[in-house]
């Protein structure tokens, strides 16, 4: 399985997303390299953060709301890893990466300000009381 960003995307197969609509190309393009599935994420995008996870025969979109907070470091591997996390306890890719979404989603909605600069998601969020 393949997770490229927008910029990874480009950089890997020269295709440039630039609306919702290019997805679709960009996931034929990374499919052409030989994974059996690719989750193209678009959190880079204007709008809500959607993502397309395909093997080429079945799409799965994945819709998120779009959160104001600027702690957003190390979204792509933490989406990464939860994808794993899901496969390695023996979900389906689309169930594991539905999963992954709605954490990674949490995680950017509750941020974690550290320092002056752009902060990590909060990989905590679920084990916080609520304020």
């Amino acid at each position: 399985m393949a997770t490229p960003n927008l910029d990874e995307v480009t950089q890997l197969t020269g295709v440039r997303v630039e609306s919702e609509g290019d997805l679709r190309r960009a996931a034929a393009a990374v499919l052409g390299y030989g994974p059996r599935w690719v989750l193209i994420k678009g959190g880079h995008l204007s709008g809500d953060a959607v993502d397309l996870l395909t093997d080429g025969s079945r799409e799965h979109w994945l819709r998120a709301p779009r959160h104001d907070n600027r702690h957003t470091h190390g979204t792509g591997c933490t989406l990464a890893s939860a994808v794993a996390s899901g496969l390695a306890k023996g979900l389906t890719v689309p169930e594991a990466v539905t999963r992954a979404k709605e954490y990674v989603t949490g995680a950017i909605a509750a941020g974690f300000a550290l320092g002056a600069g752009i902060g990590p998601v909060d990989h905590g969020w679920r084990f916080r009381s609520p304020k």
